[in-house]
């Protein structure tokens, strides 16, 4: 299927920011979500900057036509063949971990001078594992969504926000999904989810099974639907375990971890670890998972209109980690009045280098119970970092120094 270009001028941007430096470029994120397309649209850049085509190669490690080159002898020598001499050659190896053993050809290429060296990966096994040790320092990774709201958007235009997150949450945002939904197609809802029924069944069969050799693909599955309908809440890996067993699956927690474990390197799920927001540490116990596109969520366990409060809790999460935050749950502790333990969280807490921000989000706060309580975890804390909620609620209010947000005008900011 060709896929469905969609200008993505962030990525291109930071793509650009390392051109031509001696790092290996590596972009990966779950399948689907238009690696291969943003290598292309930043080939064609390179190209208005003077770049000839011959001096560009593309491979697509999952093309038919290139299957003989999942031999990492045969994808060196074509690329060596083709090299232009005396001049900057740019290499753009799309699923690379596709090619057995393809350590020793990117190990062989970035020695060579003359080459700009790009890849991508729908698995975390790029940035693991002893080559990736031994080039440490060496390469720069990109991490790659599919569309934000933001995106959505520009390819959605409309002044409608609730409309539109609507539809963003009730069709997908993999980028070839908005393909079906800009030909107006009379069946849309289902032509969308055999395109993601195939995308989930690649990631599970291949992305997941296969890396773990695993070969029960229904336990798989049935674990993959649990996991989709218990997005923002707390998970016990332990009692997970015992839930699935009174269903009828038999599987032992550090099993069960470890099969989240290849649900996350192929970026399908991801996990924020609880943190101690007066300790200042990260916590081992009761994270959160949340999951790549809620296409796939209503996929697996419909749209149910009671969750729209976690539904919007995962929206927030992924944009968060687009921004470049590394996101935690947060957990505070305070003594009440009666000197009992009281403990409360904080939706995320969102770091960089340069300082933290504390997010609460709530689908709406018109009732004056849920406004004091989302307020009430942020009083308690004391530093003067910036602290938000955001709700669907229309207007901007400043609640002694915490901001209340329109969470739709914030995430097409």
């Amino acid at each position: 299927m060709q896929e469905f270009t969609i200008e993505r001028p962030q990525y291109i941007k930071e793509l650009l920011m390392f051109k031509d430096t001696d790092l290996i470029k590596i972009l990966t994120g779950v399948r689907r979500c238009g690696k291969s397309t943003v290598y292309e649209l930043y080939a064609e850049e390179l190209k208005k900057q003077g770049v000839s085509s011959n001096q560009i190669q593309i491979i697509k490690l999952e093309e038919e036509e290139n299957f003989e080159l999942l031999d990492y002898h045969k994808l060196h020598e074509r690329i060596m063949d083709n090299l232009v001499a005396d001049k900057k050659n740019y290499i753009f190896l799309d699923e690379i971990q596709n090619v057995k053993d393809f350590e020793k050809t990117v190990r062989s290429l970035y020695e060579k001078k003359n080459l700009d060296l790009y890849l991508t990966g729908s698995n975390s096994r790029l940035q693991s594992g002893e080559w990736a040790t031994s080039l440490t320092g060496r390469y720069i990774e990109i991490k790659m969504y599919p569309l934000s709201f933001k995106e959505f958007l520009s390819v959605h235009p409309t002044e409608n926000l609730d409309k539109a997150y609507s539809d963003y949450i009730s069709y997908s945002s993999f980028p070839y999904a908005q393909h079906f939904v800009n030909l107006n197609m009379p069946d849309l809802k289902k032509q969308i989810e055999v395109y993601l029924t195939g995308i989930y069944d690649t990631v599970v069969l291949y992305d997941v099974m296969d890396k773990k050799n695993i070969t029960n693909a229904n336990r798989m599955k049935r674990i993959m639907k649990f996991m989709a309908g218990a997005i923002g809440s707390e998970i016990s890996v332990k009692k997970m375990s015992d839930m699935l067993k009174s269903d009828g699956i038999a599987i032992q927690p550090a099993v069960l971890d470890d099969y989240l474990d290849a649900f996350r390197d192929a970026y399908v799920l991801y996990r924020a670890d609880r943190y101690d927001v007066r300790g200042r540490k990260v916590l081992k116990t009761q994270n959160k998972y949340y999951l790549v596109d809620m296409g796939i969520r209503n996929l697996l366990v419909g749209g149910r209109l009671e969750d729209r409060g976690h539904i919007l809790e995962n929206i927030v999460y992924l944009e968060l980690l687009r921004r470049g935050y590394n996101v935690y749950v947060g957990k505070i502790d305070y003594k009440n009045t009666e000197k009992k333990v009281v403990k409360r969280e904080i939706d995320f807490v969102a770091e960089t280098p340069q300082g933290v921000e504390y997010y609460q989000v709530s689908d709406t706060m018109n009732d004056p119970k849920t406004l004091e309580r989302e307020l009430a975890s942020l009083k308690l804390i004391r530093d003067n970092y910036p602290k938000y909620v955001l709700t669907r609620d229309y207007g901007t209010y400043d609640y002694n120094g915490i901001k209340q947000l329109n969470v739709l005008e914030w995430l097409s900011e």
